[in-house]
């Protein structure tokens, strides 16, 4: 009998369970991404926010932890992008995957096509999906306005299905998904499997300081809000006093905070001005945003690290899905794991002797 959880993102990542682990900046870490291989999962690391130096380092942790294939999340903005692309190809025997959101473009896909690394991005919108797959890419994630971080209008209930009408690719399901349920849901609609980042931030092996995972847990649906005060581009946060700062204000404390998260970022990664600049104009032409906007979308990071790293849950910002309003637990990502596979396989098969029952002879 077929495996009903064998699908083709295990058959092209090479992992058991069809669930990824997003490459949350400053969470998905050598640790998280291991645990995650480990158990079954796929696990990416998030190196959009390292320097190249820092990626390579992590890499090669990485590679001690596990011997399992894992991937690597960048974007062509970042500053280093080109010499990070480099590290990521001479990592090839390794790295299965890479994800990202912005860029890259057909000859950088194709290039990575060529040394064996699957290019598996994340979309928001039908359109953007279809731009994938004409550049070529070998499976999408598509993540629904559930989701964490930036996220799009369109509830994954009617995204996921536009899109699979759409490309001809294997196609993820991303935004709202924590468990076995989800995951026989996302199977059920012809997905490939699920990719999940909050459920994931939410776990032992998660880098993230207690007490900051502690305001994830007590969170509740009404305490996480979609805003634009960030970069200009809708994001999903837990409400706390660094998120109301920067509603606050107009257009002078728009660039008095870019200003302020650009020194930031200038600080925690060595950049030059000049490069943050570029990074984001980069963004700015890809995304069209104000130059503040840019400038404050290239330093966003920083905002995120303060709480996820420093554990300053009031200074600095916790971006999350929406699905963190109905999670009350931190387990072990083994234990997740093994509860969605078993979950997941519970459902499917108290579904299929009914559909069998059912079925109208021909």
């Amino acid at each position: 009998m077929t495996d009903p959880l064998a699908t083709p993102l295990t058959a092209l990542l090479g992992c058991r369970l069809p669930v990824i682990q997003t490459a949350m900046g400053w969470i998905a870490e050598p640790a998280l991404v291991a645990a995650t291989v480990e158990a079954g999962g796929f696990g990416f690391l998030g190196a959009a926010v390292m320097t190249p130096d820092e990626a390579a380092a992590k890499i090669t942790v990485l590679r001690g932890l596990t011997a399992h294939p894992f991937g690597v999340n960048f974007h062509m903005f970042q500053p280093g992008a080109a010499d990070l692309v480099e590290i990521i190809v001479a990592n090839r025997d390794r790295v299965r995957a890479v994800s990202f959101g912005r860029g890259p473009d057909a000859r950088m896909i194709a290039r990575f096509r060529d040394a064996g690394i699957l290019c598996v991005p994340t979309v928001g919108a039908v359109k953007h999906a279809r731009k994938m797959a004409d550049l070529g890419v070998d499976m999408i994630v598509v993540q629904g306005a559930e989701g964490g971080g930036h996220t799009g209008a369109v509830a994954t209930t009617v995204l996921l299905p536009q899109v699979l009408d759409s490309v001809a690719i294997p196609v993820v399901a991303a935004g709202g998904f924590a468990d076995g349920r989800g995951l026989a849901a996302a199977l059920a609609y012809g997905a490939a499997g699920i990719a999940m980042g909050t459920r994931f931030l939410m776990t032992r092996e998660s880098p993230v300081p207690d007490a900051v995972k502690l305001r994830y847990v007590r969170a509740g649906t009404d305490d996480i809000e979609v805003t634009r005060a960030v970069d200009g581009l809708p994001q999903r946060m837990i409400r706390n006093k660094a998120l109301r700062r920067l509603t606050s204000g107009g257009g002078l404390a728009s660039w008095r905070n870019a200003a302020a998260a650009g020194l930031a970022m200038k600080r925690a990664t060595g950049a030059s001005w000049g490069e943050i600049l570029r990074a984001a104009q980069g963004m700015r032409r890809h995304g069209g945003l104000t130059l503040a906007q840019a400038v404050r979308a290239a330093a966003a990071p920083m905002l995120i690290q303060r709480a996820v790293v420093s554990g300053d849950g009031d200074g600095g910002l916790m971006a999350t899905g929406q699905v963190a309003g109905r999670l009350d637990d931190l387990p072990s990502v083994a234990d997740l794991l093994a509860a969605i596979e078993r979950d997941a396989r519970d459902r499917l098969a108290a579904i299929t002797p009914e559909a069998a029952r059912l079925r109208m002879p021909c």
